[in-house]
């Protein structure tokens, strides 16, 4: 077991996903490996870069071509996935004295306050679709679109709540832009895991306990996520022998997806949660024992390249609350845009302000 104490479980939880959001800025959407591979001069991607600095935000098999997904970002700072944690962040900062249960429509001026004026990252449908409800006045429990694609940012609330019932209600909360089952039950199940791990729980036994508790879907998606890692850590496996070894599990995960144009896209990459579920339990699973397992996951995670920065979120806060905030390396701390920032809201939450 990691001596940690609880308080850099917690911040190591929110840290670690910022970090490994903001390693994947630079490859996010792009779906080819190997090009990653090929343009990072044969190396892991170790150091933060700006959207598209050398993939040019180019895609692989869905026909979106060279275009930057997060305007107005560069090196150091987080696509949309990090950028929604951040607000759930300042939001849970700014009623800290309170210590109010959340709620959407305490969130709502201040998330449209922020799409308006200073977002600056990729928008997703779901998020537009939820924009245009909001103005036209739909209520609350009614908000939200069908997409499968699993959004986790609720990271901050590990600081703010302690009871593991309190956080699932919150992930599926902040998750109200989305409404399908699978989506807010990936939100539910990390939310499960961190709490459990800061709580002192090894990551293995969290998620498997976890995905004996929620069953059906996530319980086959875990098996599926556990098999494949032991099938990676194989020596006699023809996968272990793979140059691309991470890339072909995860892809090897999930269904192709049509989406009708020149290729069909990797689901084990892209944005469902059928694929950024097990991909994410699939590097948690390879790395927790690792020495820098934590580092090492988030760069892996990078490399694979697809919607990396949605398993970034997962991944960085299980192994962040499982190594702590010591885990990030020191030259990613001082890259952080926001670390400081960040650092200082969390500090007003209920379970660190005893430590400040």
């Amino acid at each position: 077991m990691n001596n940690i104490t609880k308080e850099e479980a917690i911040k190591g939880c929110f840290m670690a996903s910022i970090a490994g959001d903001a390693l994947c800025l630079s490859t996010h959407y792009e779906y080819d490996a190997n090009k990653i591979y090929e343009i990072y001069g044969k190396d892991n991607i170790t150091k933060f870069m700006s959207p598209g600095e050398l993939t040019g935000g180019q895609t692989h098999g869905i026909g979106w071509g060279s275009q930057n997904y997060h305007p107005g970002k560069s090196a150091g700072g987080t696509t949309d996935y990090g950028d929604y944690n951040i607000l759930i962040l300042e939001h849970l900062s700014s009623t800290a004295k309170e210590q109010k249960m959340f709620k959407v429509e305490d969130l709502l001026p201040h998330w449209m306050n922020r799409l308006e004026n200073s977002w600056g990252s990729w928008i997703c449908t779901m998020t537009k679709e939820t924009y245009a409800q909001v103005k036209r006045g739909v209520d609350v429990q009614y908000l939200g679109g069908h997409s499968n694609a699993m959004a986790i940012r609720h990271v901050a609330a590990h600081a703010y709540f302690e009871e593991e019932e309190t956080l699932v209600e919150v992930a599926r909360k902040t998750m109200f832009t989305h409404r399908d089952e699978h989506a807010l039950g990936g939100g539910e199940f990390f939310a499960r895991v961190t709490h459990r791990v800061i709580n002192g729980a090894h990551p293995k036994k969290a998620i498997l306990d976890v995905a004996a508790l929620m069953g059906g879907f996530f319980e086959d998606k875990v098996n599926q996520a556990y098999n494949k890692y032991q099938e990676a850590n194989d020596p006699s496996s023809s996968l272990f022998k793979e140059q691309y070894c991470d890339d072909l599990a995860l892809t090897s995960m999930a269904k192709l997806w049509d989406v009708g144009r020149s290729e069909p896209i990797k689901v084990g990459k892209a944005s469902p949660t059928e694929g950024t579920l097990p991909g994410a339990i699939y590097f948690i699973l390879k790395y927790c024992d690792e020495k820098e397992g934590l580092k090492d996951a988030l760069i892996a995670n990078a490399m694979v390249g697809g919607d990396n920065a949605s398993r970034s979120i997962a991944i960085g806060m299980v192994l962040g609350a499982f190594k702590g905030i010591n885990a990030i390396p020191s030259e990613w701390k001082n890259k952080i845009q926001q670390w400081t920032y960040c650092d200082d809201l969390l500090n007003t939450l209920p379970l660190l302000k005893v430590y400040v």
